[in-house]
């Protein structure tokens, strides 16, 4: 592990370290229009949700590392007080990589990078058609972080309308994970895509108390074949199950392994490890606890 004090990093060097490690982010592609009423339109991965009562969106366009100049959609933020946060999915990511490149004041990135217009009804910024949720927006407050190159400007926006394709909406107005196949930002030139297997769920502790891992058995706790995602996963139940459980689930499901080994304890161990490690992969914790726990019982 190597430690750095950013004092004694210059700011290119800092700014790679910060983005390579910090992600993926998620990209604000950002529609503003100038006092000209022209649009612009260029992404920002500094960017998340802060608040849904008000829902609150907060995105920072940087100012330039090798120049100090400010962006266009920050002026056009700070001066109108509008901007369209438009979201983006792998369909349209090139399309919105294009729409990065750094065009003169007054250039159109729409029809640079070939994405549609439609109007909003909130504000005067349009919307970009082809995205899968777009957020219309008025600017709460613009934050300054520094006066110097690589500082950002926090653009804080009160949403005032959002739409979302409706297609990802379920009944109960859930979106579907599966479905909108968001993009984000990583280091260098790397995005991640949020699609097929690199989805996993994580189920939130929020309606029970897990017992925690420092609750769980030492022997398992300390095992070589259990990782620390596993021991979470453990450590979310509520209570571990009971000796007569774990019994039954003894002579019925590992009656076989503990008859072949009954004489190699340690190889025992290591394959009923082994055995509820799989459990946990597939989501049966209560199955996993009762395979850990019948090697002692």
């Amino acid at each position: 592990m190597r430690s750095f004090d950013p004092k004694d990093l210059k700011v290119p060097v800092l700014h790679g370290l910060l983005l390579g490690t910090i992600g993926p982010r998620p990209i604000a592609f950002a529609s503003t229009v100038n006092d000209a009423g022209i649009p612009n339109l260029a992404p920002f991965s500094f960017f998340n949700v802060f608040s849904a009562n008000p829902p609150i969106l907060i995105f920072s366009p940087a100012r330039r590392g090798r120049d100090n100049t400010t962006k266009h959609t920050y002026e056009n933020a700070k001066l109108n007080r509008e901007v369209v946060i438009n979201v983006v999915d792998y369909a349209m990511v090139q399309q919105m990589s294009l729409a990065s490149t750094e065009y003169p004041e007054g250039t159109n990135e729409f029809i640079k990078s070939g994405f549609t217009m439609v109007d909003s009804e909130t504000v005067r910024p349009p919307r970009v058609a082809e995205s899968p949720a777009q957020f219309e927006c008025k600017v709460n407050d613009v934050v300054e972080l520094g006066a110097n190159g690589g500082a950002g400007n926090l653009i804080i926006c009160e949403v005032t309308k959002l739409h979302i394709r409706e297609d990802l909406l379920s009944e109960d107005l859930k979106v579907d994970q599966t479905k909108i196949d968001t993009v984000a930002r990583m280091g260098g030139n790397w995005y991640s895509r949020a699609h097929g297997e690199a989805l996993f769920e994580v189920e939130k502790p929020l309606q029970k108390l897990g017992i925690g891992v420092d609750q769980i058995p030492e022997d398992i706790r300390n095992s070589r074949i259990l990782t620390g995602n596993d021991l979470g996963k453990l450590g979310n139940v509520e209570t571990m199950p009971n000796e007569t459980d774990v019994n039954d689930f003894k002579l019925t499901e590992l009656s076989d392994l503990f008859v072949e080994y009954e004489d190699q304890a340690t190889k025992l161990e290591e394959l009923l490890h082994q055995k509820a490690k799989n459990y946990l992969d597939q989501g049966e914790v209560n199955e996993a606890w009762m395979t850990l726990l019948s090697f002692n019982n």
